[in-house]
């Protein structure tokens, strides 16, 4: 396995977009800024959606301007989650991805993007033309993608569907995505190959959730099913406010880099850089 090809996504914006105190722009910038030092491949920082419906997000341009990109490789990823918040986010030149999460389940795109699926399936192809515009690459989560606490329908064909649909408008990127904590490693094991084989042309993630107790065997499960790309989150902070009143948080980034590293992947990772992150998240996460 090729060490430079393993893309590990730390995802601030997740951890953070929940918590109920706002985050001063001046903290949530340094906590940042830390975290561009360390080393990931891309840095999930914030989000241009309503402020009514995040205002842990509402000064994400803000965030973005006091930035030091002049000294790290890290990518910048903001998520979107309807043509208006796309429309924002191409305007800044320093993003390079824009990420759109495309729930499998009719129930949650609605209750988190207050649009149907077909909705935003055309939300995804406005996306995608003007990141083409705007030298921008799009990401799209397949979310809910390990099923979803509504009692909507869910088995691997939709995936699969889905996934086609995406991939035949041009989405080069596809996460899947847990958001609830119900992917299992059986789960894993079973879909990721299967999609990866399938979609080959086509950049696999894993986004995942889970209680602390089962994040090792999900990252196993994800890593021997041939992903290379993983979101996750210092600590394991954070969860989905639009899914869930009893955050079931991220997969805790020192966990993945403490599994990479004993499968013998190169990552590249400034430890310092990263216990410092870890002293400042206490500032923030409490």
């Amino acid at each position: 396995m090729s060490n430079e090809e393993f893309k590990l996504v730390e995802c601030p914006r997740d951890a953070m977009q929940g918590l109920h105190d706002f985050i001063p722009t001046q903290l949530k910038s340094e906590y940042l800024n830390l975290l561009l030092q360390v080393g990931f491949h891309t840095l999930d920082f914030g989000s241009f959606v309503s402020p009514r419906a995040i205002p842990q997000m509402a000064d994400t341009a803000e965030v973005l301007a006091n930035l030091d990109l002049g000294n790290t490789t890290t990518k910048l990823l903001a998520i979107v989650a309807n043509l208006r918040g796309v429309e924002d986010a191409v305007k800044h030149q320093e993003i390079d991805y824009l990420g759109f999460p495309f729930s499998i389940s009719e129930t949650f795109q609605q209750r988190n993007t207050n649009s149907s699926i077909a909705e935003s399936l055309n939300t995804v192809e406005e996306m995608l033309l003007l990141c083409d515009q705007n030298n921008k690459k799009a990401v799209v989560y397949l979310s809910m993608g390990f099923g979803n606490p509504y009692g909507d329908e869910w088995n691997y064909e939709i995936i699969e569907k889905w996934a086609d649909i995406l991939v035949s408008k041009g989405v080069a990127i596809l996460s899947l995505s847990d958001t609830v904590g119900v992917s299992t490693p059986e789960k894993i094991s079973s879909i990721l190959p299967k999609m990866i084989d399938k979609f080959n042309k086509t950049e696999i993630g894993v986004h995942l959730h889970s209680a602390p107790n089962q994040r090792f065997e999900k990252i196993e499960a994800a890593y021997n099913s041939g992903v290379k790309r993983i979101d996750s989150a210092l600590k394991g902070f954070g969860g989905c406010p639009m899914a869930a009143d009893d955050l079931t948080g991220n997969i805790a980034t020192e966990d993945v880099i403490a599994y990479l590293n004993s499968r013998g992947e190169n990552l590249e990772i400034n430890m310092d850089k990263w216990k410092e992150a870890v002293v400042l998240s206490e500032k923030i996460f409490g």
